[in-house]
């Protein structure tokens, strides 16, 4: 029986090439930036090799085996891709927050929808599925618009940093609310904003479950190529059942085949290996 546990070099050529983890293709300014993100759908900001799919400081390293060190202060890479970071979320031409498990993820506008289908929760049911702190924290940025986290923090009557820093997370996760801003003089802080004031017509498209699913499991597959076990998965922060289903339409549609249980490939991917090499 063929070993999935390990991807095969080919699958990882293809990966350098559409995540831009090679020295002659490491992305050098916000709008290289914004392009590898626009092509892979959604992109970590500050992963590294140790965690699957594309990543903004894997690709300003431009090698797949680019390791974050551990004072990334003093790092050049680090620091750039840090900054970067910074411009992409000014600019709002992609998405960017703290969504599934707390993990950073810029998101290419076509997919704000998929991801809203599957994250987002509708106004109606906020009362019932926000915690008081994420609704009193919403209803003033839907008052004020942006405000700092300090000043957040005082308007909203939450005396622990711990509570507001999980109301933020929280709104993040269910997008809510998105950082739009970051100051360092005199302190350094957040500026936070209502999604819809930057992304309102996306999230006015709707999206069935099962059609993000889809969408999202094409995207990650378009970069990787192949997925190993549990991979989109871990990317996304679906759970395992709910990749699983995303997957298996792409097989049905004919966009992948099964190689073997938790294992998918493109199916033209001989073809694009070929396209590659020439």
């Amino acid at each position: 029986m063929k070993d999935f546990e390990q991807l095969p070099e080919e699958i990882e050529l293809y990966r350098d090439q559409m995540w831009q983890r090679e020295p002659e293709r490491r992305v050098e300014n916000v709008v290289e930036a914004e392009k590898l993100i626009e092509r892979a759908g959604f992109c970590a900001a500050m992963t590294d090799s140790r965690r699957p799919g594309a990543s903004l400081y894997v690709s300003v390293c431009g090698r797949r085996d680019a390791h974050m060190p551990r004072n990334v202060q003093k790092d050049p890479e680090s620091s750039q891709t840090w900054l970067l970071k910074d411009e992409i979320m000014r600019r709002g031409r992609v998405y960017y927050a703290k969504l599934a498990k707390a993990r950073a993820l810029f998101v290419a506008p076509r997919l704000v929808p998929h991801f809203n289908a599957l994250w987002g929760i509708a106004r109606r049911e906020e009362s019932a599925r926000l915690s008081a702190e994420a609704q009193a924290v919403l209803k003033i940025l839907r008052r004020e618009w942006e405000m700092a986290t300090c000043d957040l923090r005082q308007a909203a009557k939450l005396s622990e940093r711990a509570r507001l820093t999980r109301a933020l997370d929280e709104l993040q996760r269910t997008l809510k609310v998105i950082p739009c801003d970051v100051l360092y003089e005199p302190w350094f802080t957040y500026i936070w904003t209502v999604t819809e004031g930057r992304f309102a017509e996306a999230l006015k498209i709707k999206v069935k479950r099962e059609v993000a699913l889809l969408e999202v499991a094409r995207a990650f597959l378009n970069g990787a190529g192949q997925t190993l076990r549990g991979e989109l998965a871990k990317v996304t922060g679906l759970s395992r059942p709910d990749a699983g289903l995303g997957n298996g339409a792409l097989v049905a549609e004919g966009y992948a085949v099964r190689l073997a249980n938790g294992v998918y490939q493109l199916a033209d991917l001989d073809r694009r290996l070929k396209e590659l090499k020439d």
